[in-house]
Parts: C-alpha cells; sequence; structure tokens
C-alpha cells in the first residue's frame, strides 16, 4: 500500500523546483501561433523554432504578466533552436549537462499566455548523439513519455532534482528534448552571427536508381557555387562520397555540416555512363 505521507512529500518537492523555474519562462506569440520559451541570458531567449511564425510581430509574456516585443537575433531549422532579443531584467535559468537516466522522472515546465504549466513523465530514451532529419547535429537523443500540447514547446525539461537539462519539443510520434550541449553550442553562434554557417554545393539533385545501387542526379548547377567551378555539370549522376558509396540523397547532405565548409571532398560522378572524379572545395551556403 502506498504511503501517503510519501505522495505528499512528492507533490510538495514537484511543486518547489516547478516553482524555482517558473520565473525564467516566458510565452511566445508571433503570427498566430503561442509556444513558451525560458531566459537563456540577460535580454536572450531560447524557443522552438518550428513553433515560432516565419514573418510577423513576435512577443513575449514574463512571468510578472507584463508583455514584451521581441525580435529574432537566429533561428536554426535544423536543430529547432531559435534565439530572441528582447528588453527586460529577467533572470536567466541555469542549464545542467547531465542527461538524466533512463527511467528517471521528467517535467516539462511551460507557459501559456504567462502562466506556467507542467507536465509530469519519465525519460522513455536516453541515448548518444544524433542527426535531425533536417540535419542538424544533436549532442544527444533524450525521448520523454509525456504528453505536451503545442505552446508547450520551447518550455524546460527538468529532472527530479529541479536541474533544467534542455528544452522539449515536438518530434515525429514523441517528444524530444533539445539538450543543455546543442542549446548552448547553437545559441552562441546565433548571437554571434545571426545563423549557423552550412556547407553548399550549389547543387539541385534527384536521387536516380542506378544497376549497381543509387545514386544524385544533378538536376541544376548554381552558375556561383563551387560545383560548377570543380566542373560538374547537370546530368552527372553522384555514385559516391570520399569514397564511400551514396545510399541516399540525404547522405551526400549530412557531409554539408558546420564545420564542413572549406573542406575539399571526392565525388564520383557518372557521366554518359563513364566514371569521372571531382575535388569540390564545399562552400558557405548563403542566406536566403
Amino acid at each position: 500500500m502506498t504511503d501517503p505521507t510519501s505522495l505528499s512529500s512528492l507533490s510538495s518537492a514537484l511543486a518547489a523546483m516547478i516553482a524555482r523555474a517558473a520565473p525564467a519562462l516566458v510565452s511566445v506569440h508571433s503570427h498566430r501561433l503561442r509556444a513558451s520559451g525560458f531566459v537563456w541570458k540577460p535580454g536572450l531567449i531560447v524557443t522552438a523554432d518550428e513553433a515560432l511564425a516565419d514573418e510577423g510581430q513576435i512577443e513575449i509574456r514574463l512571468a510578472d504578466g507584463s508583455t514584451r516585443p521581441a525580435t529574432i537575433a537566429g533561428r536554426d531549422h535544423t536543430t529547432d533552436i531559435a534565439l530572441l532579443r528582447f528588453d527586460a531584467d529577467t533572470v536567466p535559468i541555469k542549464l545542467t549537462s547531465s542527461a538524466p537516466a533512463l527511467g528517471s522522472l521528467a517535467v516539462v515546465v511551460a507557459a501559456d499566455r504567462g502562466a506556467p504549466t507542467a507536465a509530469l513523465g519519465m525519460v522513455s530514451l536516453s541515448a548518444g548523439p544524433w542527426r535531425s532529419l533536417r540535419g542538424g547535429d544533436i549532442d544527444a537523443r533524450i525521448e520523454l513519455g509525456v504528453r505536451l500540447h503545442h505552446s508547450q514547446q520551447g518550455g524546460l525539461a527538468l529532472d527530479a532534482s529541479g536541474e533544467a537539462f534542455g528544452m522539449a519539443v515536438l518530434g515525429p510520434r514523441r517528444v524530444l528534448t533539445i539538450p543543455t550541449a546543442t542549446i548552448e553550442r547553437v545559441a552562441a553562434s546565433l548571437e554571434a552571427h545571426g545563423r549557423i554557417a552550412r556547407g553548399y554545393l550549389g547543387l539541385g539533385l534527384q536521387p536516380v536508381r542506378l544497376d549497381d545501387g543509387v545514386g544524385a542526379m544533378v538536376m541544376n548547377v548554381d552558375k556561383a557555387g563551387p560545383s560548377i567551378a570543380a566542373g560538374i555539370r547537370q546530368g552527372d549522376v553522384i555514385v559516391a562520397v570520399n569514397n564511400e558509396k551514396l545510399s541516399n540523397v540525404r547522405t551526400l547532405a549530412w557531409t554539408l555540416g558546420p564545420d564542413s565548409v572549406g573542406s575539399i571532398i571526392d565525388l564520383a560522378v557518372r557521366r554518359g555512363g563513364e566514371p569521372v572524379d571531382f575535388k569540390v572545395t564545399i562552400g558557405e551556403r548563403p542566406e536566403a
């Protein structure tokens, strides 16, 4: 039989740790979208990029009920991190780099129209680094067994001791956590540069089936891009990158992370059925 005293103690402990995190939480209102966010540094808010409108004004509501306008300092759709600037004297949250163990309790603390909200669950998966479907490098894969509303995206994920270990976002059929290491790395770059540098080949590609595997057919070539300078033409079919056979077009895209800019890759190409090799210096993707 469950000891009611133990349940009462657990309830009080959860309420106390949620109250400690609440002052750093904000509601983010953009064009027809509502999300949550948290104060990362004085004057800077981290929120979920996918829950942020592409245009229009942004307003945040603080824990004390006051509202402030905010502007986008930078956003990275590959890691689902956006950084907002605002003018208010609000104490930032302290993030922990420790990852919670599988099966441990976790609480997502968010904000809805300025009022704090909370959802209790457990860590359903705690694993190593992974790459998002959009090509972002995430330092740890942490999934939460908790129900999350759209407006709670961008909220804080707390462990059982009340430490914030990341930002809760909605993934495909599950709730994911963008961990502290990823937030610190990406947000720092957004603060300094307003964007994350991405590698660029200047190619439009289409997957094709070959007799001995798959390839990526070049449908168009940017006249100012690095590939045309290397000699690649429309109609070429890329079959290998750095001596590794291409499994799909996404494999090629994964070579174009932030650290790839300026590096040289070897592309094995078939042109009119004949093999040709090219060395391409990866450029930096121009801003849209």
